[in-house]
């Protein structure tokens, strides 16, 4: 059986510090990580050099496969620019193959005709600055219904509209593919895979949050397993990374232990 290309998020263990967190990933046989901009106390937020995070990526032997993220993308502005642009020049110098680019997720600029105009904006002003860093753009639908991009298709139109199809990539979000209710998966425009299960039953599908977002194991209510192996039958072989934020994960004793269940659980129903 071919081992799947596990990831992970910084999320999954967000008090570890990079160099614990590097050395975890290794424990788990994952050379492949995400790092984050919105763990306080850790790189990037305590000013940690991006050089200081390839050379440390290095020395364990880890690819760091994307930053996550540029937030509020779609709302192109002076001040989203200038996060941009320092997103992408972090990411270039410390190595990661990627920028996650989330949308606004407030209830705003959700009108028909004014969030597609919206998309397009700002996919044309980050193509030329990710492809002078020879970073990827991985834009990641959300399914919340407040969110002013949900759709994959109406992502993947945009991509195309703007000639960006060898610069962005999606992100496939199992949770956030389950709460958009769209059947389309697009594979082949598809860079990256998010993987977090939900196993709370009592909370209906519109009032599911992050906090829900725990391991995937038997009593998955997203089917995760599922949406992999559609996506991997269909001719994606990249990174399945995971990505829970539930309070109760990230205050697990022994993480290694329950990201290895995880990934035994998959691997064995895929």
């Amino acid at each position: 059986m071919t081992a799947l290309p596990f990831a992970l998020n910084h999320m999954t263990t967000p008090a570890l510090p990079l160099p614990a967190f590097f050395a975890l990933a290794r424990s788990l046989g994952i050379s492949s990580v995400e790092i984050r901009n919105d763990l306080s106390g850790n790189a990037i937020l305590d000013g940690t050099p991006a050089k200081d995070v390839a050379a440390l990526a290095e020395r364990h032997g880890i690819t760091i496969i994307s930053i996550n993220a540029l937030q509020r993308f779609n709302e192109w502005n002076a001040a989203r620019k200038a996060e941009a642009e320092d997103l992408i020049a972090y990411a270039r110098d410390c190595g990661a193959k990627a920028l996650v680019l989330v949308p606004v997720n407030d209830g705003s600029g959700q009108a028909d005709g004014v969030r597609q105009a919206n998309l397009r904006e700002a996919l044309s002003a980050l193509k030329p600055m990710l492809e002078e860093a020879g970073v990827i753009g991985l834009v990641e639908p959300l399914g919340f219904e407040i969110c002013s991009l949900r759709s994959k298709s109406e992502a993947v139109e945009a991509i195309v509209a703007v000639g960006g199809e060898k610069t962005f990539r999606l992100v496939h979000d199992t949770f956030h593919h389950h709460l958009a209710g769209e059947p389309a998966t697009f594979p082949e425009m598809t860079g990256l895979v998010h993987i977090s299960g939900v196993t709370d039953e009592r909370v209906s599908v519109p009032d599911l949050r992050d906090s829900h977002r725990v391991l995937v194991d038997a009593g998955d209510l997203l089917d995760n397993v599922g949406q992999i192996s559609v996506l991997r039958h269909n001719g994606y072989n990249g990174p399945l990374s995971f990505e829970p934020f539930a309070a109760e994960v990230h205050d697990f004793a022994d993480p290694a232990a329950a990201v290895r269940q995880s990934m035994d659980y998959i691997q064995s129903h895929i």
